[in-house]
């Protein structure tokens, strides 16, 4: 039960009054070890029971080897002993006989010839190392053995022999290495150099160039240096591609030639990466060429890494999608800041030969804002005028204008040509906009033209052919009704007026009949105003009309004052108070508009126009006026209504007090009828 419980609990924890150390207990241990058994020593007598002995041995080896003769354990035992027995010629038989068996097994070979070397039978050894590396062609480790024996003896033609018969099989990168360091050794660096060659030609890897040029740079000079790195990135690019080009390479050789403290060298070549070299296999060149320009460069040239770093990217993100215009726009702006002109006309031609695929005017929007940006630049920035007319015209030649049009750039052209002292030009591209495809914009921007230079007749054929296009536009009426008014054609303008409000269609009518209010009250002409605004009554029976109609009559002098001078009128008018005729005009007004909503039965207009009554009568009427008008203000109160849908809704309802009174009479004659007709039709009453 105990052991479920956990490990027994000590009862006594003092200290043992005999302590034993940790060297007692190993001493111990090592003592009380039992000793190994030791093979006896077997001596034999004479040559006769040696004899007997190996014949004895040689069989129990026969024997191994008959029972299973793969068993390569088996043969090399054998070898072995036979080679303990100093009996050489049985021991290469064994060692031939297990190669009969297993031709390819590499540690045989090895096993073998190193027996050979041990026992100093050199030639032997060399034999074997030949026949091996005849058979074994592929296996490193022969040729290893093979050129270490050479060495060793002393032959080093011999050993450059076997290396070039290694090289012909193409070996990998530590055999050339072996090869070129024997070479290193003795001093022979022309060879050493055709090595690599020769290595380059096998392993064009980056890291084979690099390991000639810093061979180069030890024991050569500089050219030869520059001539590894050169043929490096022309071989790399002609035998793998471009994509296979290494920046160890870039940063290798400007390393070598800001070594050799030439500057220019080194930033030309991080250039000529950085432009050659796809953006995600060159961030670490780019560092590189930061780091140098902060050692070794001024401020412009910090700031060119920047802008070279920028121009990868946009050339990246161009490239994966040319059509995205937003990034043509940073790139010609960073271009701009970089202050090339050359540079910048290539990614403005580049942006604008990005043609929109299809004629929909959203996928055009910010296409046409780069000819815009082109142009401005090429007229401000690089001061060439034609290239900007160029630029313009080839935009317009562009746009389908069947389909859709910009007056945006028709206009710019028109303001380009005006900036350049061409007015005729100027007028034939808006003349030519109009033509070939009418907007608004279009006719606003020539009419602004023609009336800064004062054209006047220009501007009036300009509006009959604004209205013509599109006479549902209230601005066009008004504006030009201004024009005549400002050129004091009173006539002209109220004949603008009357048909800008006999158009069928108007896209804001109240806009186009305050205009022509306001220009009839404005020029003292008050029962045209009347007029006005009886005609309005009949077409829109508002609130707000009405209001104003009352607001106007207040407004109104007297025909007594009507006769003083107009500059003093308007002089006093805030001044001047209010006279009971106006307010009696005012109050005629706010009574025939009360009447027409209460016919109507429109509630909130009602309630509208009876707010705007008694502020008017706050401001100018008497106490019992006010009290009148608050008398007929109505009550809210909240009443449900059942929708189509058979769901309930609450609203506002207004229960005006004169309407309530005429509910109560009724009611009330209804409960008399009732009481009627319960007492049998007879009503009593005094005579």
């Amino acid at each position: 039960m105990e052991s479920s419980r956990g490990p027994p609990r000590v009862k006594n924890k003092a200290p043992a009054p005999v302590q034993i150390s940790a060297e007692q207990l190993l001493r111990e241990a090592v003592d009380r070890q039992e000793t190994a058994l030791q093979k006896p020593t077997q001596r034999f007598a004479d040559l006769e029971e040696l004899k007997e002995y190996q014949g004895r041995k040689r069989r129990e080896f026969e024997d191994y080897i008959r029972r299973n003769r793969l068993r390569l354990a088996n043969w090399f035992q054998y070898a072995q002993w036979e080679l303990e027995q100093k009996e050489f010629a049985r021991a290469r038989s064994v060692f031939e006989r297990a190669l009969d068996v297993h031709p390819n097994n590499t540690q045989l070979w090895i096993r073998y010839i190193e027996a050979e070397i041990k026992n100093r039978n050199i030639n032997h050894a060399r034999n074997l190392l030949d026949r091996a590396v005849t058979r074994l062609p592929r296996v490193s480790k022969l040729w290893y053995k093979y050129v270490w024996v050479m060495e060793m003896l002393g032959d080093v033609p011999g050993t450059r022999q076997v290396f070039d018969r290694w090289m012909k099989w193409q070996p990998d990168e530590d055999a050339w290495n072996a090869y070129i360091k024997l070479e290193k050794r003795y001093g022979e660096y022309e060879r050493a150099r055709q090595i690599f060659d020769a290595f380059t030609r096998v392993h064009p890897e980056p890291r084979t160039w690099l390991k000639w040029a810093k061979f180069e740079e030890e024991y050569g000079t500089s050219d030869m240096v520059r001539d590894v790195f050169q043929t490096a990135i022309q071989t790399i690019a002609e035998t793998l591609g471009d994509d296979e080009v290494d920046e160890r390479l870039f940063i290798a050789f400007a390393r070598f030639e800001a070594r050799q403290r030439e500057y220019e060298r080194a930033r030309a070549i991080y250039k000529f990466g950085l432009d050659n070299l796809p953006r995600s296999r060159s961030m670490a060149l780019h560092a590189q060429y930061t780091t140098f320009e902060k050692q070794f460069g001024d401020k412009e040239g910090v700031e060119d890494v920047v802008l070279t770093k920028r121009r990868r990217l946009y050339e990246e993100q161009v490239k994966e999608n040319p059509k995205n215009y937003d990034v043509w726009f940073d790139f010609a702006r960073l271009e701009e800041s970089g202050g090339d002109p050359e540079r910048v006309r290539e990614v403005y031609e580049r942006a604008i030969a990005q043609v929109p695929p299809t004629q929909e005017k959203r996928h055009w929007r910010r296409y046409i804002f780069l000819f815009l940006f082109y142009a401005i630049w090429e007229e401000r920035e690089a001061k060439d005028v034609e290239r900007a007319r160029q630029i313009y015209n080839t935009c317009l030649e562009l746009i389908p204008h069947k389909k859709f049009t910009f007056a945006k750039i028709w206009v710019a052209k028109a303001h380009f040509e005006i900036r350049q002292g061409q007015l005729t030009a100027a007028r034939k591209a808006l003349g030519r906009a109009i033509g070939m495809c009418p907007k608004d914009k279009l006719f606003k921007e020539y009419i602004t033209l023609e009336q800064k230079l004062y054209e006047f007749e220009r501007c009036r054929t300009l509006y009959e052919k604004h209205v013509l296009y599109n006479p549902s536009n209230c601005q066009t009426w008004i504006k030009w009704a201004e024009l005549e008014r400002g050129l004091d054609d009173l006539d002209r303008t109220r004949a603008i007026f009357e048909l800008a409000i006999s158009q069928p269609v108007l896209d804001m009518p109240e806009v186009v009949w305050k205009a022509y209010i306001d220009f009839e009250e404005e020029e003292g002409e008050y029962d045209r105003t009347r007029q006005l605004y009886e005609r309005l009554l009949e077409k829109a029976d508002h609130p707000k009309v009405w209001i104003s109609y009352a607001q106007f009559e207040i407004n109104v002098p007297d025909a007594e004052e009507g006769a003083n001078d107009e500059a003093e009128e308007a002089e006093e008018a805030e001044e001047r108070p209010v006279s009971e005729e106006a307010k009696a005009r005012a109050r005629r007004i706010f009574e025939r508009a009360h009447k027409s909503m209460k016919d109507r039965e429109l509630k909130a207009e009602r309630v509208s126009l009876l707010n705007a009554w008694l502020k008017f009568e706050e401001t100018h009427g008497s106490p019992e006026d006010i009290e009148k008008i608050r008398k007929q203000m109505p009550r809210r109160t909240k009443k449900k209504r059942k929708l189509d849908d058979d769901t309930w809704e609450e609203y506002i309802d207004y229960i005006f007090p004169a309407d309530d009174q005429q509910a109560k009479n009724l009611s009330n004659l209804l409960a008399m009828a009732n009481a009627w007709k319960q007492t049998g039709g007879s009503i009593t009453g005094g005579d």
